[in-house]
């Protein structure tokens, strides 16, 4: 949504491309203080990332072909929502059919926004603890490899940019971060 302060007014939205993943948008805004600006939002249901934790306390991590990027990336398993699919359902079934794991309990990690610059798609972070193996269900077009990796060594691939995922990273620190938390009220 765009703030007040930015937009007047706003002209009818256009639809300029509708795909099963995502829609693009196209509008024409008036400024503040006259003129107008055309604008396009990719407009998405919102999607899941999971950090899958192991009893060991190692992270179930997959190395995800991106057609989109032309690369091998280092990720935690993450999804599209479907159509008024509850956050956490997605998360679950992200995780088994990903990474052939199912979870004794899922707790949410918040929300933040991928690149609000031109999308409103909004993620959904969480943590699932007390996995257990499952069959793994890939769709057809993924290429997917499923590693297990120490925090350690997790954070050193992002510090050498061997993840450079936006939604990992972003769900890593804010699992930490609530951790870290966690530990000082329990002291």
């Amino acid at each position: 949504m765009i703030p007040p302060e930015l937009l007047m007014a706003s002209q009818p939205r256009e639809i300029v491309l509708q795909s099963n993943v995502f829609s693009v948008e196209k509008m024409t805004i008036e400024l503040r203080g006259g003129g107008s600006a055309v604008r396009h939002i990719v407009r998405h249901p919102g999607a899941v990332c999971v950090l899958g934790l192991l009893d060991d306390g190692r992270l179930v991590t997959i190395r995800n072909f991106r057609v989109a990027t032309g690369q091998w990336m280092n990720e935690f398993c993450a999804g599209k929502l479907e159509l008024g699919e509850d956050p956490l359902r997605a998360a679950a079934r992200e995780l088994e059919e990903e990474t052939g794991y199912r979870a004794a309990s899922i707790d949410s990690l918040g929300t933040f926004y991928t690149s609000p610059g031109f999308t409103d798609e909004l993620m959904h972070a969480f943590v699932a603890r007390g996995l257990a193996p499952c069959p793994v269900r890939l769709e057809l077009d993924e290429r997917i490899e499923v590693i297990a990796r120490t925090v350690d060594a997790f954070e050193d691939m992002v510090g050498t940019g061997e993840v450079c995922d936006a939604k990992t990273i972003a769900t890593y620190f804010r699992w930490r971060l609530l951790e870290e938390a966690s530990r000082r009220v329990r002291m």
